[in-house]
């Protein structure tokens, strides 16, 4: 895989939007293969067995090499292909929704469905933490107090969170990084300190910071 980064759901959420009496419920899960995506679905069905409709749509890959949608009985293209759009227009990866629908009695006519399903998904998003995964490598760096202020600043500036830091003598700071900043940060910290950081660079691995705490995914 030689993408970088991408966005993808980590836990799933549920949202609800009412349109016209109508209650348009989006259950949102993260998904790895489309027998995931298909059994999310078919569980999301049972659940809300009782409604008029439960549409769905999902990605799957980091490049989208999977997709699909499903209107379950609504006018062609007014409920799933909208809400693919969503994750598509949003740069979501490894993710389905199923848009559940009470009929209200009101009938919403073509582009108010697509609205509809639309904004539900936008719903179900808002209530799922979406995160960004990225391929990079742990760095352990070693420097000095008076050299820690520079290793601060530039890491800072390049938006790149010091995931733990030991004080002893020195202080160890560790980090992921992407490919791009680990070759930016190892420029930019050795003309800073005249190369007396010393930088060990660690394993290889998909990951995502969330809520200041790292999160490692398997490649």
């Amino acid at each position: 895989m030689n993408t970088e980064s991408y966005r993808c759901v980590y836990t799933g959420g549920c949202g609800e939007i009412t349109e016209k009496k109508s209650r348009f419920i989006a259950t949102v899960h993260p998904v790895s293969c489309e027998e995931d995506a298909l059994a999310f679905i078919e569980q999301t069905k049972k659940k809300y067995w009782d409604a008029r409709h439960n549409c769905s749509a999902y990605v799957i890959g980091a490049n989208n090499e999977l997709s699909r949608c499903s209107d379950d009985g609504e006018p062609a293209k007014t409920a799933g292909r909208p809400m693919l759009d969503v994750l598509l227009s949003e740069g979501i990866h490894d993710a389905a929704v199923v848009v559940t629908r009470y009929f209200g009695g009101v009938l919403l006519g073509t582009g108010g469905l697509v609205r509809a399903y639309q904004a539900a998904v936008k719903a179900g998003l808002a209530a799922s933490a979406v995160i960004e995964k990225s391929f990079g490598r742990h760095l352990t760096i070693t420097t000095s107090y008076t050299d820690f202020g520079k290793l601060q600043y530039i890491a800072a500036s390049e938006k790149i969170p010091l995931l733990s830091t030991e004080y002893t003598d020195t202080v160890t700071v560790t980090l992921f990084v992407t490919g791009k900043e680990e070759a930016l940060l190892t420029q930019k910290l050795t003309e800073a300190t005249n190369a007396r950081a010393a930088i060990v660079a660690g394993e290889e691995s998909f990951f995502a910071v969330l809520d200041g705490k790292l999160l490692l995914f398997p490649h």
